[in-house]
């Protein structure tokens, strides 16, 4: 499983970075994009969680791109108790051929979350890019990480990010 990581990690940084060096047209020069971002939620619906973090997407072929975010999720009520969150997904951006400023997407993949130790889990989510202009844009997206365990538990939040490129 280590190696796993060790031969994962160098790919998704080439494949977030490989796009701003490769000269392109208009049209795909940005094809990658970072972000930040910060969500609230909770834990089946119990406990309010708050999670901050950052991020990268690649956008491959015709809006099918690849994404890597690292985070850390934590109650509200005690900050100090949260997890690392480390998340590789696939993604779907809609509209990626067109000059319009709205961008939904669909987004899933693998979560790593960590502390002492380390649980896996799936993601889901979807939300909407509003680009601003060339270089800036608001996120907004849903996210719901289940770890396959543990199938009734849900760790969910509604984000705000900024994008940029």
């Amino acid at each position: 499983m280590r190696s796993l990581f060790v031969c994962t990690i160098p790919f998704a940084l080439f494949c977030l970075l490989a796009p701003a060096a490769a000269p392109a047209q208009d049209q795909l020069k940005y094809g990658g994009q970072g972000y930040a971002f910060v969500g609230f939620g909770a834990v089946n619906t119990q406990e309010s969680t708050l999670h901050f973090g950052g991020g990268g997407e690649v956008n491959l072929y015709k809006g099918l791109g690849f994404g890597i975010e690292a985070g850390y999720l934590a109650p509200t009520r005690y900050l100090g108790e949260g997890i690392g969150i480390l998340s590789l997904d696939g993604q779907y951006t809609f509209n990626t051929g067109s000059p319009c400023k709205l961008k939904p997407f669909l987004t899933g993949g693998y979560t790593l979350a960590f502390r002492s130790g380390h649980a896996n889990a799936i993601n889901f989510g979807g939300g909407v890019h509003y680009w601003f202009s060339r270089h800036a844009g608001l996120r907004l997206e849903f996210r719901d990480h289940v770890s396959p365990d543990l199938w009734s538990t849900h760790a969910w939040q509604g984000r705000v990010g900024f994008d940029f490129r």
